[in-house]
């Protein structure tokens, strides 16, 4: 299922590759420091759960896209520090020696143990529908392990309404069948591609898998690397795509 590009494919904002300067602000939800982009008067928002890596530029600016590129449709964004100043560090990644992997496995095991960020997205965005009134639709998407979390709060009773996972991390199938809102994923070449297909033949909602087969895990959040025309242009495309679904289904 492929969509026709909006008018806003020629608009999106060009992409910086170094030094860039974020456009919102850092306020506090549920006690957690909060970066937030968008006009104030857009009855549309979205909540996005970052990479282990936490606030990167490259995720900022992802953030600024969604809630400016499109001035006809235009979102608050919420990103909170679900790590709470102590994300993981980069360097860990790829974890190609057994200290890495040491390292990530016990940060996915405490710090990032799904069931306690679910938990927090709860908690998360009943603050900020009761702070924020005129956002009347909300939507989710994550990156890399916020695609697995997206995929957990996208069940049965879910506040939002649409939901995207870019490059997910821990993709499962079984997930899949009780995922009760539309979801767009993202996949890229480090995804597993028989996961990934069994988990979209058992979706039972609307839809959208686009793949990225040149592209790394991260390519749209801390691990892109913009310096890369390649890269710079597959950032641009994939957050025209996110900013498309969003349109569609918000």
């Amino acid at each position: 299922m492929s969509q026709t590009p909006s008018a806003a494919c020629c608009n999106t904002p060009a992409v910086v590759s170094k030094g860039y300067k974020e456009k919102g602000s850092y306020i506090t939800v549920d006690g957690l420091k909060t970066y937030t982009t968008g006009p104030s008067s857009a009855k549309q928002g979205i909540l996005v759960i970052f990479d282990i890596f936490g606030f990167f530029p490259q995720t900022l600016q992802g953030a600024d896209i969604l809630a400016h590129a499109d001035k006809d449709h235009q979102y608050q964004i919420f990103m909170p520090d679900w790590f709470e100043g102590k994300p993981a560090d980069i360097s860990w990644y790829p974890p190609d020696t057994e200290e890495k992997g040491k390292k990530l496995g016990e940060f996915f095991q405490t710090t990032a143990a799904p069931p306690k960020t679910v938990e927090r997205v709860k908690k998360v965005i009943g603050e900020l529908k009761a702070n924020h009134p005129e956002v009347k639709d909300w939507g989710i998407v994550g990156y890399c392990w916020g695609g697995k979390i997206v995929n957990l709060v996208s069940q049965s009773g879910t506040p939002f309404k649409a939901a995207a996972a870019c490059h997910p991390a821990m993709v499962d199938p079984n997930d899949a069948p009780d995922v009760t809102i539309p979801m767009l994923m993202i996949p890229s070449k480090d995804e597993d591609k028989a996961a990934v297909e069994q988990y979209e033949a058992k979706l039972k909602v609307p839809k959208q898998v686009e793949w990225y087969p040149d592209q790394v895990h991260g390519f749209m959040a801390a691990r892109s690397d913009l310096d890369d025309p390649k890269v710079k242009a597959a950032y641009e495309k994939a957050y025209q795509t996110l900013l498309n679904f969003f349109h569609k289904y918000l």
